[in-house]
């Protein structure tokens, strides 16, 4: 059976690396876009990575353009928009797709691990947020409507 930690991804600057280097650390991954209502979570992630990142936990940022083509751009522009906009220091990954048959292999556990309403795995739309134990156990599942400051004490609790 797969672990988190078994899964590889590459970054935004075009690295493997595998999620086992986050291994002992809290994780919060979430599915993003640049042009979406909900792109300003950025700041509410960055704000918990930054509050929270010296304690363990690890946010990670995966970009995807399957939700009404909200982020289109290449990974050099992705990777400057969060920055300049956002001043976004945790870790982006390259675009990937979160549905369909060129599922991440990531996010196809992570949908199998906690599922949404009604028992459904398939993501609903952008900044959908998975939130992972320093064991490597997927724990919850947040809906895109769900702010970044409002998962602190859950992740504060895991910490």
């Amino acid at each position: 059976m797969a672990r988190i930690d078994d899964f590889t991804a590459t970054t935004i600057n075009e690295r493997d690396i595998s999620l086992g280097d986050y291994a002992g650390q809290v994780r919060l991954i979430v599915n993003t876009a640049s042009k979406c209502g909900f792109t300003p979570q950025y700041q509410g992630l960055e704000a918990l990575h930054e509050q929270l990142g010296p304690r363990g936990l690890a946010v990670l940022g995966f970009p995807c353009n399957q939700f009404g083509a909200q982020e289109p751009g290449d990974a050099a522009e992705i990777a400057n928009f969060c920055s300049l906009t956002y001043d976004v220091a945790f870790p982006l990954f390259a675009k990937v797709e979160v549905n369909g048959p060129g599922t991440h292999p990531l996010f196809a556990y992570l949908k199998h691990e906690a599922k949404g309403l009604l028992g459904s795995e398939r993501i609903k739309w952008n900044f959908t947020k998975f939130l992972v134990d320093r064991a490597g156990r997927v724990v919850d599942r947040f809906a895109p409507t769900t702010k970044p400051e409002a998962l602190r004490g859950r992740i504060e609790a895991l910490l």
